[in-house]
């Protein structure tokens, strides 16, 4: 592409900001000058691009009207402080933080749901869902040519890395501390995380519902379509740093035709299906890749019309940076 763009990545030093600046140059994306923000706090740091260290500045202080997109990889609050400024600057955004409505901003996978972007005028606001509903949309999407798809059950073992740098920091301390027999005082998480299993991630609503928990369905009706989609979710958190598991059981309205269903997840971009007998880990396969790993594709023990599947993806790379990227890429092919 002989066209380069001007870019700025907002929250630069974090897991997901790091990655994305990564992406860009892995995947030789066309930035002319590329501009790192983040807080008062991380401002001053450096980060590699291109075999240059690039220095972060304070967002408060940048002209959006330098650039053309820029990137909103920090918390949802950092994203209603600056979105209107990038807009009003003529700046197109893609927002990582589920900050925006689905009015304001659509959700975009682009296995999943790319011509949206059609319909969008400059300068484009999109966002680029959670990395679960990311993860569950890539492998959804090609199965409705082949189930009917009634609803999704879903448990989702989540990294810590889902909660930012403090919680794997965490992780890792709590794990030296029992392994060397020191007593543990957890910090981060309200108990221990090392070698446990918590059963919910943030705190429930009245309802018993997390926000997280919320997130996902709310993305992956949007994302899909499907509005009435009936979707149970069950997000826990894993003694694991980065790479999210899920177990999914989807029920159509007739027997499921498991060759169907194999072909379909083969042929299908960003998946790497698991042949029969063997399972995907996140840590064996999933971190660093840029596919989500299914496996133990079946039907229901007592039921053929249920689908049950197991999913494993980098959650900070396939779940966020990468979509976030390649949304930019459908941007810049077509529309900026």
């Amino acid at each position: 592409m002989s066209q380069s763009f001007d870019i700025a990545v907002i929250g630069a030093t974090g897991t997901v900001g790091e990655t994305l600046v990564q992406i860009l140059e892995e995947r030789d994306f066309p930035v002319a000058n590329l501009h790192l923000l983040a807080s008062s706090e991380s401002a001053g740091h450096s980060v590699p691009f291109r075999g240059k260290n690039v220095r972060v500045r304070e967002v408060d202080e940048f002209d959006f009207s330098k650039v053309q997109l820029v990137f909103f990889a920090a918390g949802p609050a950092v994203t209603l402080s600056f979105a209107s400024r990038a807009r009003a600057a003529g700046c197109s955004l893609i927002d990582l933080s589920g900050a925006l409505s689905a009015d304001e901003a659509p959700q975009i996978v682009p296995e999943a749901n790319a011509q949206v972007l059609a319909g969008l005028k400059k300068p484009f606001q999109v966002s680029s869902p959670s990395p679960s509903a990311t993860t569950l949309a890539v492998v959804l999407a090609p199965l409705l040519d082949v189930i009917d798809l009634q609803w999704v059950n879903v448990t989702a073992s989540l990294a810590v890395s889902a909660q930012g740098r403090e919680a794997v920091t965490e992780l890792a301390r709590q794990t030296a501390e029992l392994l060397n027999v020191r007593p543990l005082e957890p910090t981060f998480f309200d108990r221990q995380m090392a070698f446990n299993l918590l059963a919910q991630v943030g705190k429930p609503d009245e309802q018993g519902h997390t926000l997280l928990e919320k997130r996902l369905v709310r993305e992956l009706r949007q994302v899909m379509a499907l509005p009435l989609l009936k979707i149970s979710a069950t997000c826990i958190q894993a003694p694991v740093f980065f790479g999210d598991s899920f177990s999914v059981t989807l029920q159509s309205s007739s027997a499921v035709d498991l060759a169907k269903v194999n072909a379909a997840l083969e042929d299908a971009p960003g998946i790497e299906l698991v042949e029969a007998g063997d399972y995907p880990t996140p840590v064996g396969d999933a971190v660093g890749q840029d596919v989500v790993y299914v496996g133990r594709v079946r039907s229901g023990v007592d039921d053929l019309s249920e689908l049950n599947l197991w999913l494993t993806s980098d959650n900070v790379r396939k779940g966020a940076a990468l979509n976030a990227v390649q949304v930019a890429e459908l941007l810049i092919k077509d529309l900026l």
